[in-house]
């Protein structure tokens, strides 16, 4: 009897230790401040979701949110949000979202100017599947900035062509 008992201890514990993170089954938590009529707004917010983030979505306030975080306007977007004590400004692909909260770098936060297309968001099939080149910035503490990720165009992007 106490050995099976220690068994059914011993098989719990291990059903707890294996089961994934309560993180992981109830999404990251990001807050996201646009405008209520933006489209790729809405379209970046999916992305999140579809990625597995839990996203609370306040239709007013990007500006605000942006002085407020710390984000330079000069790197502004349609959309700011807050995940995990980071600014994230703009078209930010999850992944990156997801690399910045795992390496966790003494930063404001992270940003994409602008809207380029093909970004997450800006993705639509509007596009035709045209992706410009651009850039995800790492937002350091005194306002400067550093490439932390980049994304190339695709070889159909009006930006290439008109390169080669």
């Amino acid at each position: 009897m106490h050995k099976r008992t220690l068994l059914h201890a011993l098989a719990g514990l291990a059903a707890v230790a294996l089961a994934p993170p309560v993180m992981a089954q109830t999404g990251t938590a990001v807050e996201v401040w646009k405008d209520p009529d933006c489209g790729c707004c809405k379209d970046w917010v999916a992305h999140l979701q579809a990625s597995g983030f839990s996203v609370k979505v306040n239709d007013t306030g990007n500006d605000d949110a942006r002085a407020r975080l710390g984000i330079p306007a000069a790197l502004g977007s349609c959309h700011t949000a807050q995940v995990g004590g980071y600014a994230i400004e703009g078209h930010v692909p999850a992944r990156d979202i997801r690399r910045l909260l795992k390496e966790k770098p003494e930063a404001i936060g992270l940003a994409v100017p602008g809207m380029p297309v093909g970004s997450p968001g800006m993705d639509s099939p509007l596009y035709g599947g045209r992706k410009d080149a651009y850039q995800v910035l790492m937002v350091l503490a005194d306002g400067n900035t550093r490439i932390f990720n980049a994304y190339a165009a695709s070889p159909s992007s009006p930006s290439k062509k008109e390169n080669s």
